[in-house]
């Protein structure tokens, strides 16, 4: 028996705020007398919305009240009401997720429709978001190579690689095309950093002065030679390492990287031509988006057509998958249900390596904080790999060793597993943290970097939870 259900992304970005509808069929696959399987066997895209420039009131607050009035507009247009909608996903990302009144904007926002994903998503998760929009990771998994998404907005250019479909690591850079505007022909704003990567190359420009094409698609060039040494195409200099976001890292030099895909709003002009007027969106978009594709590094590196350019972060929002739960499964009492829980999601390779698997849980969970605090996560893994009483407590000695922050933070440790082990895994973690630790350790579920999970209360006399899996849904 099939059913459809339709969901609304909203992603509110550096330069651009966007919106889209989707119409999502969903069909449960099992046969008779087996437990359900829901899944998505078709999805249509119905409604696109225009695409707006982000309202800001100042250099730091979002225009709160025309973003919705936005929304409101595209909602009436599409002939859509919040009643009508089951699900979505609200995101802020780049930029504006620094703004300081962005929970606010989400929280008022997530009450227009349904059970929303809302999140600021921190340049980590928006690397790994966008890259799936532009389908680097079913490139990689499709040529079995090593591919880099850089998702180049306004503010920021989030690098993310995934080699043969499993993702190895994300970067963020502040390079991006609004960090230089335009306004009636002069210079109205420069990012500091910018500001400095020019003075290191001898142009001076400051605001006011006439915004010159040949003197900005210099600097865009620099700009441009620090993404290819992001992605080891050329020897990093002095420089670089203050051009990452937050202080971030680069990406590690191995895999090596294969190949490149390009999104966000520059990547739209890198495949599509430039308007007439270079300076059309107000910034230095346009002249970037050229200089990369004149970059003679990165020309060396093979480049895919993207999935997605300018939609790539929320092209479509929710894919809404119910599922059932293995039978075997443990919990501390009171901390179901749970809703919106992201999840990071453990390879197979890692699975099978105690170093390797405590070493990525830990990186992995970086990219879940939000200014230094770490949120809510559930720990994905497989569990096949780890089946006899031995090897089971090997696994709950990894998982406690590497999932240090999480039992040090005031969350709850949860652990969804693919494979039938959950009631004996959780048994085997309860002791070593000597019952001091609530947790949800749930099995028979499938779930993957960049989506969501909600666990509803337990059903049959509490063997089984009923889990929701929301995955972004992107055009591929």
């Amino acid at each position: 028996m099939k059913e459809t259900i339709l969901s609304v992304g909203i992603d509110i970005g550096t330069s651009t705020t966007q919106l889209i509808f989707s119409k999502l069929t969903i069909e449960n696959e099992a046969s008779s007398y087996v437990v359900p399987r829901i899944n998505i066997v078709d999805k249509e895209v119905t409604y696109r919305s225009k695409i707006y420039f982000t309202p800001l009131l100042s250099q730091t607050e979002i225009d709160a009240e025309k973003v919705k009035k936005i929304i409101e507009a595209e909602y009436k247009a599409a002939g859509m009401k919040p009643e009508d909608l089951q699900t979505g996903a609200v995101i802020i990302t780049g930029e504006t997720a620094r703004k300081h009144n962005a929970n606010t904007v989400l929280a008022s926002l997530s009450s227009m429709a349904g059970d929303f994903v809302v999140a600021t998503a921190g340049p980590d998760l928006e690397s790994v978001l966008s890259a799936k929009g532009a389908g680097a990771d079913a490139f990689s998994e499709e040529h079995r190579q090593a591919v880099a998404n850089i998702d180049i907005g306004g503010g920021t250019s989030n690098i993310a690689l995934f080699q043969k479909g499993n993702l190895k690591g994300t970067s963020c850079l502040d390079i991006g095309g609004r960090l230089i505007k335009i306004e009636n022909g002069r210079i109205s704003y420069i990012f500091p950093k910018i500001q400095k990567l020019a003075e290191a190359h001898g142009i001076h420009i400051a605001v006011g002065d006439r915004a010159e094409e040949t003197v900005l698609y210099k600097i865009c060039e620099y700009m441009a030679d620090q993404l290819a040494m992001a992605i080891h195409a050329r020897e990093a200099d002095s420089l670089h390492a203050g051009l990452y976001t937050n202080d971030g890292k680069p990406l590690t030099s191995e895999p090596k990287i294969d190949a490149i895909t390009y999104s966000g709003g520059v990547a739209s002009c890198y495949y599509n031509g430039e308007p007439a007027n270079v300076f059309e969106y107000g910034d230095v978009g346009v002249l970037l988006a050229r200089a990369v594709k004149n970059n003679a590094a990165l020309k060396q590196v093979l480049t895919y057509p993207a999935a997605e350019t300018i939609r790539a972060t929320v092209v479509g929002a929710g894919t809404h998958t119910t599922n059932v739960s293995g039978s075997t499964i443990s919990y501390s009492d009171g901390q179901l249900p749970i809703k919106n829980i992201p999840v990071l999601k453990l390879t197979e390779d890692e699975e099978q390596n105690p170093v390797m698997f405590k070493e990525s849980l830990r990186r992995k969970l970086k990219l879940y904080e939000t200014e230094g605090a770490l949120e809510q996560v559930a720990i994905v893994f497989s569990g096949r790999y780890h089946t006899s009483f031995l090897e089971i407590q090997e696994l709950a000695q990894m998982v406690v060793d590497g999932a240090e922050e999480v039992i040090a933070g005031p969350h709850p440790l949860i652990l969804v597993i693919e494979n039938d082990i959950a009631k004996v895994l959780g048994n085997a973690i309860n002791v070593l943290l000597k019952r001091q630790k609530k947790f949800i350790c749930i099995d028979g579920i499938f779930a993957n970097d960049g989506d969501y999970i909600d666990i509803g209360e337990p059903v049959a006399q509490g063997r089984v939870v009923p889990v929701v899996t929301k995955t972004l849904i992107f055009n591929t």
